[in-house]
């Protein structure tokens, strides 16, 4: 799996250690900063990654983003069309986005989540498939809000 990977300044290190594992696990990865820990603002990474994850639909290529605490990433890649990104906390928000609500992006909270259980979120997320069935119903619904708002601009 192609996974494309960004992170505010406070994310930085975080990003660091999830690369490595993306690696040991056998994906690709791209990384669309930031490379240190000098102030950027979450909302310009979170559009590279998130619009990056849209414009390869298919599903092989996902994303992950980390800020301070992972919701400012998550609304920011929402805003891109074929995106649904969640902020995941732990192993069960990771397996239910994935599951039950086909997220293609996972953003993290830098300051709320430890290293060790983000870790253990990126393995699970990565880990999980969409469920299809009765979830697909909900999936085109959040689509077809999309869609509504695209047309109405």
């Amino acid at each position: 799996m192609r996974v494309v990977i960004g992170s505010d300044h406070g994310g930085y290190e975080m990003k660091k250690d999830l690369i490595g594992l993306l690696k040991e696990l056998g994906h690709e990865v791209v990384d669309f900063g930031t490379h240190s820990t000098e102030p950027v603002d979450y909302p310009d990474v979170a559009c590279l990654v998130a619009t990056s994850v849209a414009r390869e639909p298919g599903g092989n290529t996902v994303g992950i983003m980390i800020d301070g605490a992972g919701t400012g990433s998550a609304m920011t890649a929402n805003k891109v069309p074929g995106v649904r990104a969640a902020a995941c906390y732990d192993t069960f928000t990771a397996r239910n986005s994935r599951e039950h609500n086909h997220a293609n992006v996972l953003t993290l909270g830098s300051r709320n989540t430890g290293i060790e259980v983000a870790k253990e979120i990126v393995k699970v997320w990565l880990g999980t498939t969409f469920g299809g069935g009765r979830q697909m119903r909900r999936i085109e619904k959040m689509l077809q809000v999309e869609r509504r708002f695209l047309r109405e601009n």
